[in-house]
């Protein structure tokens, strides 16, 4: 059972009952979800409520899930990571990234340590034969860190967002990595 995954900056593990504060704290900067939904806060009752699901998701599928991404030297949660089947009935070996880290890491390369340990982990030890990941076309910070994680732009999309969020309106994109692409070249150029 895998409980955890060490990069050389971060411990990605799962998450507890005891990250409840860290994960309201996260999602309470509205720069950390301005691209997921405007900029609102999350409030503790979803924050519980999402860990609850979370905490059960590992027993379904070892090694899938969301993470928590704390730093290595002193523990200090970070964010998370998502590496997990997409919702619905996804086809075999299919898995999304995602990321949610703390604003005043960013532009350190956190997002793609994680990232890339997680796809290495995913092609060689999980079975998973492709990587998606998702955001929207104006989250250009977050595109890089796909690109950098290896994976390449496949399409761009239109989907209705419950409530419009300021740049929705230039639409979606996705990036991918299949393991063959991977296995060419498992270090991102």
């Amino acid at each position: 059972m895998w409980v955890h995954l060490e990069t050389e900056r971060l411990l990605l593990r799962r998450f507890t009952e005891a990250d409840e504060d860290d994960l309201v704290a996260l999602d309470g900067d509205p720069e950390v979800t301005r691209f997921i939904n405007g900029g609102k806060s999350t409030s503790r009752e979803d924050a519980r409520s999402r860990i609850a699901r979370w905490l059960g998701q590992y027993e379904e599928r070892d090694g899938f899930g969301f993470w928590a991404a704390v730093e290595r030297g002193s523990g200090r949660f970070l964010g998370w990571f998502e590496f997990r089947p997409p919702g619905g009935e996804p086809p075999p070996g299919e898995v999304e990234l995602g990321y949610r880290l703390r604003r005043e890491v960013w532009g350190r390369g956190h997002a793609t340590e994680g990232a890339r340990a997680l796809i290495r982990k995913g092609f060689t030890e999980l079975g998973v034969e492709r990587v998606i990941a998702h955001t929207m076309a104006v989250n250009l910070a977050s595109r890089r860190v796909m690109e950098k994680s290896g994976l390449v732009f496949v399409r761009a999309f239109h989907q209705d967002w419950p409530e419009t969020i300021e740049g929705s309106e230039h639409g979606d994109v996705e990036y991918a990595l299949t393991r063959a692409e991977w296995e060419a070249h498992p270090e991102p150029r």
